[in-house]
């Protein structure tokens, strides 16, 4: 395994499906192809991926999701009891559909091509949810890897959906005792397998605060039953440490961001991160992988008194423009976030991914692999600055 050096340069996880990628992923859902056929494609894409990271300079590197759906969406493969559907199928499930489509519209959301992972039936593993990823990226690269997985609360709520999931399961507590469980049997595997980043994503904690109270998430259609955003975010945690407990010998992080789905700055949501952090900072995780390049995610100065705390995975660029981000302004704000944090807390990342959704990349492998060399540029002159 590499060292770590000072300003450790890594993504979020997710990269730009190709075309035929794309193409064979659809096939492959609709029985149209082998899930051996397939992965001989998205092997070679994963290569790709993995080069284009260690060429732009990454120190940690993932699989790009090249095999996922989305971030989160693809666990139907590895577990029983779930089915892959669309958001516009959902919409027949839905209190008020028409509200939900008027929601959708405005958040640029494509009804048709985002899918979530729904629970039908009793959930039970299959295999586990990434350890193949970890193997194959093994045999290709002597950098350190991260993996990222849906958390327990991102998993829960977005695949618990009342008029289906109420027929197995109770409530979303009832079924979080199942994901709480598979969970932890798979953080185990993959630290025994040699792991060196695990990444829980948790996404929709900003809806609990920022959206609006009526707003209905296309990635968590439970959200609408949701209780007071404080209990919500302290579900969050105790999901989070019940995963983790008498864990360790892995190093983990929890991602919140404020949505990548579109390039429409305006229909992601706004606001610092100064309402989540108490219950963030409780979270037996080393670190928080965070949206920090846009106004969007308000001023750094609420890290204030939680200074060195946990380790921050500082977002530095912005994956959704075709602007590459100058190597001096990610400088700045990493010495910015200095104030709060010591330079070996500090790894940076970009806000997000750069493939969230296999239909709705938000960038293409060109700029992500420029957007990458300007934060491994900026972190050699950060580590010649502070190392």
């Amino acid at each position: 395994m590499a060292d770590t050096p000072l300003f450790p340069v890594t993504t979020v996880g997710s990269w730009p499906r190709s075309t035929s990628l794309i193409r064979a992923l659809r096939a492959k859902q609709n029985g149209e192809m082998s899930d051996s056929e397939f992965n001989r494609l998205a092997d070679q894409e994963v290569i790709s991926c993995i080069r284009s990271q260690e060429e732009a300079g990454v120190d940690i590197v993932t699989d790009g999701e090249q095999r996922r759906d989305n971030f989160y969406s693809y666990v139907v493969d590895k577990l029983a009891g779930m089915q892959l559907m669309k958001v516009s199928d959902l919409l027949d499930y839905a209190n008020d559909r028409a509200r939900m489509e008027e929601v959708l519209r405005a958040l640029d959301v494509p009804a048709f091509a985002i899918k979530s992972p729904i629970v039908v039936d009793k959930l039970g593993k299959k295999e586990g949810l990434s350890l193949d990823e970890l193997a194959f990226m093994k045999e290709q690269t002597d950098r350190q890897i991260k993996i990222p997985i849906p958390g327990p609360y991102m998993l829960t709520r977005s695949s618990w959906f009342e008029g289906l999931s109420d027929k197995v399961y109770e409530s979303a507590e009832e079924l979080s005792k199942d994901v709480v469980a598979i969970l932890r049997e798979e953080v185990l595997a993959l630290r025994d397998m040699g792991c060196d980043f695990i990444q829980f994503d948790e996404p929709i904690l900003s809806q609990t605060v920022f959206g609006e109270e009526s707003t209905e998430t296309f990635m968590c259609a439970a959200l609408p039953q949701r209780r007071d955003p404080t209990e919500e975010l302290e579900f969050a945690v105790r999901l989070m440490n019940e995963t983790m407990e008498g864990i360790s010998g892995i190093r983990t992080g929890v991602h919140v961001c404020r949505g990548n789905w579109s390039r429409k700055e305006d229909v992601l949501l706004v606001g610092n991160y100064g309402p989540m952090l108490p219950h963030l900072m409780q979270m037996n995780i080393d670190q928080l992988v965070l949206e920090c390049a846009t106004p969007r995610a308000g001023e750094m100065e609420v890290f204030k008194e939680y200074t060195n705390e946990k380790e921050i995975g500082l977002g530095v660029v912005n994956p959704r423009t075709d602007e590459i981000e100058p190597v001096e302004d990610i400088v700045a704000r990493v010495r910015d976030i200095l104030q709060y944090f010591s330079p070996d807390k500090v790894y940076l990342n970009p806000d997000c991914g750069f493939g969230t959704f296999a239909e709705r990349n938000v960038n293409t492998p060109e700029i992500a692999e420029k957007k990458l060399q300007a934060m491994s540029e900026a972190a050699v002159i950060l580590r010649a600055e502070f190392g």
